[in-house]
């Protein structure tokens, strides 16, 4: 019989980390996380592992045993105080012959400002003294924080370790305590059955804790494990933690899309490269696009279009949104949402005008470093992330360091110009589809022909935008229906961007020539009119 071997968690692989460490004599560790009873778990046993005795100790309850009881022989009178806690972790070291972990919950409150400076030095005392003790006295402290900001007189002694988030291997094991932890006749029917990776794909991204509140919500409600009801909750989880956006994908996928049939191209014949096909293969998974273009072009329709084509989540990632008014705030929020996307699996994220959010690191804007310091994150994690999310930035300006759109970070740069007039009678269609119109508004494809012609130099967002208000004016005018007369004269109204931003488009153009890839295959005179009458209206 073919013996299995059991994959570790990322967890699990963290937790042997923090034994080792243990066993190397580190004596403070700083773990930066929000989940102290998951985090916990893995401790004990990393504690245990190493020949370590593992106490908690927090600001409520004083020092307590891994089952929750209270000691109240440790510090004098069983005190909660931090520093009769400190002081009695030093005697021990001196005096007890026992290994001994104490896992710091509340500690980093006590670290601040005056009143925090006594007790900080304990730490930094603590730190220094405690790996030179023998073996069989060892202790070790272990801080929970929800932030990586450190005191500097402690930040050499301190090993900091971010804590994962529950991979896939870890999340199946949460889904089979929710179901382990019902009575035994209702078990079968709250099973996932035959749904059970939706149901652990649908939670991956979130923590721990969230991801068994979404079980047991679909369970109260349900009666069962329901992966759309995970992947509801989960929605509402992800826009509370306030890093990331859940969007809607495009209904219609890239169908719904006019024109760009560049990229296009390029998305479909990487749409299996997450198969097992794939990766036997060979083949890389992909890492993600560049877009840089005109306004109003399609560049954040085409992302939403790739969820909904591709079936994963489109989440959307807002730098500027992530600035926080404390020091360290913003850079916590990064690293946040990082965690978060390399959680989540196969998802699109969505970078919307990037150029906007690291103005300050290319342009000397006054915000204390906070925009060079994302972008120096966000290069750092797009050259060396793991995980399967594929990136979408969008630009809707040229002006950014060469850095972020090299190679290897991106699969590749493509420019979007404003629509050819076969790209705007496609944007024409797509659009009264869209608003529930059919192509018969047309009489026949000269019509749409000239309606086309009539957008020369607008947008995409232009064009389709001729729709609703062209809908206006017939529903005024007598409930009728919408026909190309009306576009026409819709189109007469707009003063497209290319007129008004004429400069500033060709100074894009000029940029783009030799530097990024066509969103678009150029059209011959003859190729346009031919692709115009060859569409079925």
């Amino acid at each position: 019989m073919t013996k299995v071997t059991k994959v570790k968690t990322t967890s699990e692989t963290q937790a042997a980390d923090i034994a080792a460490l243990l066993r190397a004599r580190n004596s403070l560790l700083w773990i930066v996380t929000k989940e102290e009873a998951r985090v916990e778990r893995y401790l004990f046993e990393a504690a245990g592992s190493a020949s370590y005795l593992p106490r908690t100790w927090d600001a409520a309850q004083g020092v307590a045993e891994m089952d929750g009881r209270i000691n109240q022989t440790i510090t004098p009178d069983g005190t909660t105080d931090i520093a009769a806690t400190l002081t009695a972790i030093r005697e021990r070291a001196e005096r007890v012959s026992e290994r001994g972990v104490w896992i710091m919950r509340d500690l980093p409150v006590w670290l601040n400002g005056p009143i925090g400076m006594t007790t900080l030095r304990q730490v930094r005392n603590l730190a220094r003294y405690l790996p030179s003790v023998p073996r069989d006295k060892a202790q070790a402290l272990i801080v929970l924080s929800p932030s990586s900001d450190i005191p500097p007189e402690i930040e050499g002694h301190a090993t900091v370790i971010e804590w994962p988030m529950p991979d896939r291997a870890e999340i199946a094991s949460i889904l089979d305590a929710a179901l382990d932890a019902l009575p035994e006749d209702l078990k079968a029917a709250a099973a996932p059955n035959g749904q059970r990776d939706q149901a652990i794909d649908a939670a991956i991204g979130l923590s721990g804790e969230e991801a068994a509140a979404c079980y047991a919500k679909s369970l109260v409600q349900l009666r069962r494990i329901d992966p759309v009801a995970v992947s509801q909750e989960k929605k509402r989880v992800i826009a509370k933690s306030g890093v990331l956006e859940w969007s809607d994908p495009l209904p219609g996928g890239l169908d719904a899309v006019g024109g760009l049939d560049g990229v296009k191209r390029w998305l479909l014949q990487r749409a299996s490269a997450w198969t097992v096909e794939a990766r036997a293969y060979g083949l890389p998974a992909p890492k993600g696009l560049f877009l840089v273009g005109i306004s109003g072009c399609g560049k954040s329709l085409i992302a939403k279009a790739i969820s909904a084509a591709w079936q994963v989540p489109l989440l959307r990632l807002d730098l500027g949104g992530l600035r926080g008014k404390y020091v360290g705030e913003s850079e916590a929020n990064l690293r946040k949402a990082f965690r978060t996307i390399e959680a989540c699996g196969r998802v699109v994220v969505l970078i919307d005008e990037i150029e906007k959010a690291l103005a300050g690191a290319t342009q000397g804007a006054a915000d204390g470093g906070v925009s060079a310091d994302a972008l120096g994150a966000l290069l750092t994690f797009m050259q060396e992330r793991k995980g399967e999310a594929f990136f979408i930035a969008t630009a809707n300006s040229a002006d950014l360091p060469p850095e972020i759109m090299r190679k290897g970070r991106w699969d590749d740069l493509f420019w979007i110009d404003l629509p050819t007039p076969t790209e705007r009678a496609e944007i024409l269609l797509a659009s009264l589809r869209k608003h529930g119109r059919k192509a018969d508004v047309f009489k026949d494809t000269a019509d749409l022909a000239n309606v086309a012609a009539a957008c020369d130099k607008f947008t995409g967002s232009e064009v389709a935008e001729l729709v609703p208000t062209a809908m206006f004016a017939a529903f005024g005018d007598g409930r009728r229906e919408v026909n190309a007369d009306d576009l026409l004269a819709a189109a007469k109204d707009v003063a497209p961007l290319a007129e008004t931003a004429k400069e500033k488009i060709d100074a894009m153009r000029k940029w783009a020539k030799g530097r990024a890839r066509m969103a678009t295959t150029a059209e011959t005179p003859a190729e346009r009119r031919a692709q115009v009458r060859a569409l079925d209206i």
